[in-house]
């Protein structure tokens, strides 16, 4: 999973040209919110169509991106269980 969070981390980093270095960034710290990163809706936006773009994987409901793009290790936990083909990361499922 080390290329998905580097993936990851490389989104962060062009897409949102992040001030704090982003290899400094906690694999779980969160990215939204008081005591965050500090992305707001727009950065959400950004790192939504960079997955898309580079891991081909669409989050379209808003629910599940408020699941999702918690902090670095979530999101590479969702794609990974996206490439096994789970039944959870279809988004079909409120939880």
């Amino acid at each position: 999973m080390d290329a998905t969070i580097k993936k990851i981390r490389e989104i962060l980093s062009v897409r949102l040209n992040l001030s704090t270095a982003v290899e400094k960034i906690d694999d779980d710290a969160p990215l939204f919110g008081p005591g965050s990163v500090g992305l707001d809706s727009i950065d959400a936006l950004e790192l939504v169509l960079g997955i898309q773009k580079e891991f081909g994987v669409a989050i379209e409901d808003r629910a599940l991106a408020v699941k999702v793009l918690v902090s670095i290790g979530t999101i590479a936990e969702y794609l990974k269980s996206r490439s096994a083909g789970s039944p959870e990361a279809t988004g079909g499922r409120n939880g």
